[in-house]
C-alpha cells in the first residue's frame, strides 16, 4: 500500500552542530538504491547490550506481520533482496532477541551472530559537495505523535472534520489503489474528489470527528492516524481506512517557492506558526495538496505507513514518497549519537525497524527516529539532530533456508 507518512517529523530550524556542506535531503537518481553492501572490513561494530534488544521484540512482529500480507510482495526484491529473503531476515533476529533474552549472552557475541548469519549494507547517504559520489554520512532528526484535542459531535470551537471512509470509493482490497468513484447509476467514475472538493462539502454527513484547528485537521489527513483527547478527557485512537487516490503534495514545497518560508526551517513546529499568524493562508496552501485520507476508530496505534503500529525507539522512517530507497519492514543498524537531555549527547549504536515514511525525508541522507507519544516524546524529538551511519543487515543467502524454518540460534 503506498501512502503518505503516517506521522510527520518534527524538524529543528537549523542544522547546529552538522555538516552545512552536505545536502542531506538531495534525492537519488530514479531508480538507484541507497544500499550498497560491504565487505566484513568495513562493517561497524554490533557488540550492543543484550538487552538493549529487548524493546525490538514487538517491532519485529509488526514487520513479519507486515511481509505476510500479499500487498508487501510488490516491494521486493529490494536488489538481491527478495521476499523470502527479508522474511528470513526478520525470523533469524526475531529468534536472536529470544536468545539474548533467555541466556547470559555477551555484546561480544551479538557481533559475532551478525557477522556469522549476515550480510551488511551501508546507506550511500548525502552526496559529496563536489557530486564526485556520495559521503555515507546521514542526519537523524527525532519524530513523535502529538495529541490532538477533539469531539464526536460539532459545536463550540469543534468545527474542522475527518470523515468517514465513504461507501462509494472503490479502491483494490489488495493495494489499496483508488480506481475510483461509484455513480449512483452503478456506473465508474475514474477519480475521487479531491481535498478541497472534499472540504467544501462533497462528503458532508460522512464525518467521524470534529477537531478545534483546520490545520491540526490537515496534519492528521498527513499523518494517518491519531491520538484525540474527547471533552470527557477519555482518549479516541483515529487510523487509516482508505484515501482518495491522488498522490500527496507536500505543501511546504510551494511555501518555499512563494518565499513565505525559508526550505531549512520546513517542520512541523515552524508550519504550525505560521498558520496560527496567517490563517487565511490555509486556503491557499491547502488545497495544493489533493490527497487525503479516511479514517475508522482504530484502538492500538499509533500506526506507520506499513499500516502496522510504530514503537517508540524500535522504529525508524525513511524515503518511501517516490521510491523505496530503502527496504521496508527490514531491520536496520543506527551508528550516530543521541542527545537525550539539554545539550548532553552520547554516542550511540542500536537495531531499529525501517516501519515509517517521514514527512521530511525525502532522501539516503535522512532518518527519522520514533520517538513516542505526547510532550515527553516531543521534547526528544526536538532535541535529535545527529550525524551518523544507516545500515541495514539481510540473512545470508546460504541460510535462508534455515531460517524460513524458524530454527534457532545458541550462544
Amino acid at each position: 500500500m503506498v501512502r503518505k507518512s503516517l506521522l510527520l517529523s518534527l524538524l529543528l530550524a537549523t542544522l547546529a552542530g552538522c555538516n552545512h556542506h552536505l545536502d542531506y535531503s538531495a534525492k537519488l537518481p530514479p531508480g538507484t538504491l541507497a544500499l550498497r553492501k560491504i565487505p566484513p572490513e568495513m562493517y561497524p561494530s554490533f557488540a550492543i547490550d543484550p538487552a538493549d534488544l529487548a524493546r525490538l521484540r514487538p517491532a519485529i512482529d509488526y514487520s513479519l506481520e507486515y511481509m505476510a500480507k500479499p500487498s508487501s510482495t510488490r516491494y521486493y526484491p529490494y536488489g538481491e533482496i527478495s521476499h523470502q529473503r527479508a522474511v528470513a531476515t526478520l525470523r533469524a533476529l526475531q529468534q536472536l532477541v529470544q536468545t539474548a533474552a533467555a541466556s547470559a549472552v555477551t555484546a561480544e557475541w551479538i557481533d559475532q551472530q551478525i557477522r556469522d548469519n549476515f550480510d551488511v549494507f551501508q546507506s550511500v547517504g548525502a552526496p559529496e559537495p563536489d557530486g564526485s559520489g556520495y559521503t555515507g554520512k546521514v542526519l537523524f532528526t527525532g519524530y513523535f505523535t502529538p495529541i490532538y484535542v477533539a469531539s464526536l459531535t460539532r459545536g463550540g470551537p469543534y468545527q474542522w472534520p475527518l470523515y468517514k471512509r465513504p461507501a462509494d470509493l472503490v479502491s483494490d482490497p489488495i493495494t489499496g489503489d483508488v480506481h475510483g468513484r461509484r455513480a449512483p447509476d452503478g456506473s465508474l467514475i475514474d477519480h475521487y474528489f479531491t481535498r478541497a472538493e472534499i472540504e467544501g462539502g462533497a462528503l458532508a454527513g460522512h464525518e467521524l470527528v470534529w477537531l478545534t484547528s483546520r490545520w491540526s485537521a490537515y496534519v492528521v489527513t498527513v499523518q494517518g492516524s491519531g491520538r484525540l483527547r474527547l471533552p470527557d478527557g477519555s482518549m479516541y485512537e483515529v487510523g487509516y481506512a482508505g484515501h482518495n487516490g491522488y498522490n500527496y503534495v507536500h505543501i511546504a514545497d510551494e511555501m518555499v517557492k512563494d518565499g513565505v518560508i525559508a526550505q531549512d526551517q520546513v517542520s512541523l513546529s515552524t508550519l504550525t506558526d505560521y498558520f496560527n499568524e496567517h490563517p487565511q493562508d490555509l486556503d491557499k496552501y491547502l488545497p495544493t495538496n489533493p490527497r487525503t485520507v479516511f479514517f475508522a476508530e482504530r484502538r492500538g496505534g499509533p500506526y506507520g505507513s506499513l499500516n502496522e503500529p510504530v514503537t517508540p525507539m524500535a522504529t525508524i522512517a525513511t524515503d518511501k514518497e517516490d521510491q523505496d530507497i530503502y527496504p521496508r519492514a527490514m531491520p536496520a543498524f543506527l551508528d550516530t549519537a543521541m542527545t537525550t537531555s539539554g545539550q548532553s549527547t552520547a554516542a550511540y549504536r542500536g537495531f531499529f525497524m525501517d516501519q515509517d515514511t517521514g514527512g521530511a525525508i525525502r532522501a539516503a541522507g535522512r532518518c527519522d527516529i520514533y520517538m513516542g507519544v505526547g510532550d515527553a516524546a516531543a521534547q526528544l524529538a526536538g532535541r535529535e539532530l545527529n550525524e551518523g551511519q544507516l545500515y541495514y543487515i539481510a540473512i545470508k543467502q546460504e541460510l535462508i533456508g534455515k531460517y524460513v524454518q524458524q530454527s534457532s540460534l545458541t550462544p
